[in-house]
């Protein structure tokens, strides 16, 4: 039998953010589409099972090809800032292939998109139009759930190697081009555009963020670098936020361990991280009872290699670790081909077993 919590999913995540003794720990499995076209109905049988793991899971809501498994896409698309990308895997975000600023005479003529006509969808070749997302927020709120305005993924870091190309941005942080101070700043105008758009569409609970910083056992850049460039639009754009009482969610892939104490101070008071690159014990050293950490539990190897016993005590650990009875802990899993049905369902009994903190 599923326990039926006494809070509403909004009133307990807000505690947990907060600190303010939540009845449990929020924990979510989100299947990418792959996954989902793997496994199908067995799939929808566990997410049923488990409806506080799949909070938003709907029976007959995914859209399955005619084929089953993994399929490959051809789709090429330029998005509203001129970036060109290509995507290889039906499901699965792309990859910039080609960069409107990669010589910077272009940015003589570069422009950003008019915030007032849409919101950027990292990888999409059209801005989302206002109204239905500001439709969305007021629904939310007259549901009394949590009112998220999501900003794009790669907003920011991203969005510099999206427009410049990586290795040619690297080199900018390194000369401190006149160039890159200016792209900065717009960039960090422009999305200030959009977060005041959000504020003035009434109350909000939080804004999530997402900017993937990390590698996979370091970072491209090194945390005085991250300071110089990165950190003053951070904070910048996360104080507005945070000075209107609105809470700040960052979601960051990789290791980025090293610039948690800046993550912080800019006004993150959510910060999404991998737990295994990051390290269990340095995110409790640089995070417990200082920020709520919403863990991403590790999809590369445990979930989809590991063995069942091995998840089991992972979830262990991380309650044991990071848990308090005050909050400041979730977990989200991202599960992707090939994890097996078999460590889908214990990691939602997992989770289920060790969420209850009353």
């Amino acid at each position: 039998m599923v326990r039926k919590p006494l809070l509403s999913k909004r009133e307990n995540y807000l505690r947990a953010v907060e600190f303010g003794k939540p009845e449990y720990i929020t924990c979510r499995i989100t299947a990418m589409w792959p996954l989902w076209n793997i496994h199908r109905q067995k799939l929808e049988s566990i997410a049923l099972r488990h409806p506080l793991i799949f909070p938003d899971f709907e029976s007959g809501s995914i859209e399955y090809d005619t084929e089953e498994g993994v399929m490959r896409s051809d789709r090429v698309l330029t998005d509203p800032f001129g970036c060109v990308w290509s995507f290889i895997i039906k499901g699965y975000q792309g990859q910039v292939v080609e960069h409107p600023l990669e010589d910077w005479e272009s940015f003589k003529e570069f422009g950003f998109p008019d915030p007032e006509s849409g919101v950027p969808k990292e990888g999409d070749e059209v801005l989302q139009p206002w109204e239905p997302i500001l439709g969305a927020l007021d629904k939310a709120r007259d549901r009394g759930d949590l009112v998220v305005a999501g900003m794009p993924h790669g907003f920011f870091f991203q969005r510099l190697y999206y427009l410049r190309g990586f290795p040619n941005l690297l080199k900018d942080l390194l000369a401190k081009s006149t160039q890159i101070y200016e792209l900065i700043d717009a960039l960090a105008e422009y999305n200030l555009e959009l977060v005041d758009l959000f504020l003035k569409s009434g109350k909000l609970d939080l804004i999530s963020f997402g900017d993937d910083l990390g590698l996979q056992d370091r970072m491209p850049i090194s945390p005085r670098t991250f300071r110089e460039f990165i950190f003053p639009s951070y904070h910048r754009i996360f104080q507005k936020i945070r000075s209107r009482g609105v809470h700040v969610r960052l979601h960051s892939d990789g290791h980025v361990i090293e610039v948690a104490d800046q993550l912080i101070e800019s006004g993150v008071d959510i910060v999404n991280i991998q737990d295994r690159v990051n390290g269990l014990e340095e995110i409790a050293s640089r995070c417990k009872g200082v920020v709520c950490v919403d863990l991403d539990i590790d999809r590369q190897n445990l979930t989809a290699f590991g063995k069942p016993e091995q998840l089991r005590k992972h979830i262990d650990d991380i309650v044991k670790v990071l848990g308090m009875r005050e909050g400041g802990l979730m977990m989200i899993s991202e599960l992707h081909p090939p994890t097996p049905l078999e460590n889908i369902e214990v990691l939602a009994q997992a989770m289920e077993d060790h969420m209850w903190l009353m």
